[in-house]
């Protein structure tokens, strides 16, 4: 299955009061990581809305932590389309520093389309669906430092 990597070096203010990574953060690297995962696939989620009407909307996340992270600690999320269904995807995010597994998680999101009178689960087309499971891993090469 297809994968990208996304690093994130952990500003101060991720922190809370301990200067451990605030547990929110996880969620929200997971949204940037899942965003990038899908602009590595040729699936950009703005191009997707704009050409098609097509959203992508989180049904569902979760995220168990291992181990803490802390200010000026550089991270990397490893994203994998672990399930692509006919109309859902699963996407496993991992998280780690260096080569320790700092926490994991997935997010299932909705291939739905936007009609005028609101919106409808589709079916992934045949074109996205062989993208989103190549067998391709691709990095970033640059850390997010805003994220």
């Amino acid at each position: 299955m297809r994968s990208n990597e996304l690093n994130f070096l952990i500003n101060w203010g991720d922190t809370d009061m301990a200067g451990i990574v605030y547990y929110p953060n996880y969620f929200k690297w997971f949204d940037i990581a899942g965003h990038q995962f899908f602009r590595s696939c040729e699936l950009s989620p703005k191009k997707l809305e704009e050409e098609q009407g097509i959203i992508l909307p989180m049904m569902d996340t979760r995220c168990t932590f291992e181990k803490p992270l802390y200010y000026d600690d550089l991270m990397t999320v490893v994203t994998t389309a672990e399930e692509v269904n006919n109309k859902t995807i699963k996407l496993i995010h991992k998280v780690y520093r260096g080569q320790g597994l700092t926490g994991h998680g997935y997010e299932l999101r909705g291939w739905v389309k936007k009609f005028e009178d609101g919106i409808k689960a589709v079916p992934i087309p045949e074109e996205a669906r062989l993208l989103l499971t190549a067998d391709k891993h691709t990095t970033s090469k640059k850390p997010q430092f805003n994220a």
